[in-house]
């Protein structure tokens, strides 16, 4: 049987995201089975993955709900949005056959220590054998790149939030 892999994708520059995206769309190109669930982000405005992700088949979205960019959110509402989804999570990986699971954002939610490291190693290491596993977002943990199979580190030289650009639709989100 094919070993999954633990690929991670970290690091202060963009595309973090946009790179688990092209791997859930070449997955889902081959008929492969893919949750994607999003951290840290809002659940509105929907980003255009999801837009597109949420009319095809083979892929299950999951938005934790509470964004932390411009929010009002207090820590406490953060973990518990966070620990909700995180339930789910590993509801659905145990119930159901993914190929590919991509938790965005989750390397900055347990660098914030939203959720514990040793609730993610324990998900690593009992995820099911096939099963690869991409973790995005700033500031992977030591322990959590120790694990991993593939780390990339997206680095900033430039970026247009510097300049005061807001994120654009169908750039950013």
């Amino acid at each position: 049987m094919q070993k999954g892999l633990l690929h991670i994708y970290t690091g202060d520059g963009k595309g973090k995201t946009t790179a688990a995206t092209g791997l859930a769309v070449r997955a889902l190109g081959r008929g492969q089975k893919v949750l994607f669930a999003h951290f840290l982000k809002p659940a509105e405005p929907k980003s255009g993955e999801d837009l597109l992700f949420s009319r095809l088949d083979n892929i299950h979205l999951l938005t934790a709900g509470v964004g932390v960019i411009a929010s009002k959110a207090t820590r406490e509402e953060i973990v518990a949005s966070v620990e909700t989804t995180f339930v789910e999570i590993c509801r659905l990986v145990a119930a159901e056959s993914f190929d590919l699971v991509i938790l965005d954002e989750m390397n900055l939610v347990l660098h914030k220590g939203y959720l514990s490291l040793a609730e993610m190693e324990k998900f690593i290491d009992a995820r099911p054998v096939g099963l690869n596993l991409v973790l995005t977002g700033r500031h992977a943990p030591a322990p959590i790149r120790a694990l991993a199979d593939l780390v990339t580190v997206m680095q900033k030289e430039k970026h247009p939030y510097d300049r005061g650009i807001a994120a654009r639709e169908g750039l950013e989100y």
